[in-house]
Parts: structure tokens; sequence; C-alpha cells
């Protein structure tokens, strides 16, 4: 695997692994996450890092577009969050914090593996 690839799978699981960090000691609450405007833009700069680092191990490896569910969405995701800001949806990342982080983990904790 090129270095270059595993270094942005790392970053990919960082910036889950800090986005889970910040839910720890509490149960994921929707509203808590709502009202706590420091914890809604930390998460959404961990999801820019995220896009950020899926699109050139897409662009790079053709491959790995089936290896990562949703690369492009997720890709597409970065995007709004960074070009249309004002119109970010609590309830559209919160639906991605609870239903495809978590598979996203696990994909990439298995391509880091067979890396290793």
């Amino acid at each position: 695997m090129d270095e270059r690839i595993f270094k942005w799978l790392f970053d990919i699981k960082m910036s889950i692994d800090e986005i889970n960090e910040f839910f720890h000691n509490e149960e994921k609450d929707f509203f808590k996450y709502k009202n706590n405007i420091m914890l809604k833009r930390a998460v959404e700069r961990n999801l820019e890092i995220i896009g950020e680092a899926i699109n050139p191990i897409v662009t790079r490896e053709n491959a790995y577009n089936d290896k990562i569910t949703n690369a492009k969405s997720i890709i597409g995701l970065r995007n709004h969050v960074i070009h249309a800001y004002d119109n970010i949806s609590d309830e559209n990342i919160w639906y991605i914090l609870t239903n495809h982080l978590p598979k996203l983990k696990i994909e990439i904790e298995n391509l880091i593996q067979e890396a290793e």
C-alpha cells in the first residue's frame, strides 16, 4: 500500500476516534448536540478532515471506491460542510454520526489492518 494512502487512512481513523471521544462519558443525545455549538463545529471539522482524506485515496486507487462505502457521499458531505456551511442540517449530521460513522470506522480499521 502506498504510504500516503496509509497516512490518510490513519487520519480518517483519528478523526472518527476524536468524534467518538466527544461523546465518551455520556450517552449520545441529539438535543445536547444540537444545542452545543462548539461540539457541532468540532464534529463538522472532523467530518471535513474525513472527506478531505478520502478524496485522494479514491482518486489514487479506484479500488477503494468499493472498499469504502459511500466514499463519494463522504466527499460530498465535506464539500457541503465547507461550501454550504450556512445550510447544514443538524439532523443530517446526527444521522451520519449514529448510522454511517460506525460502519466507516470498521471499514477504515480493516483497511489499516490489511496494510500493516
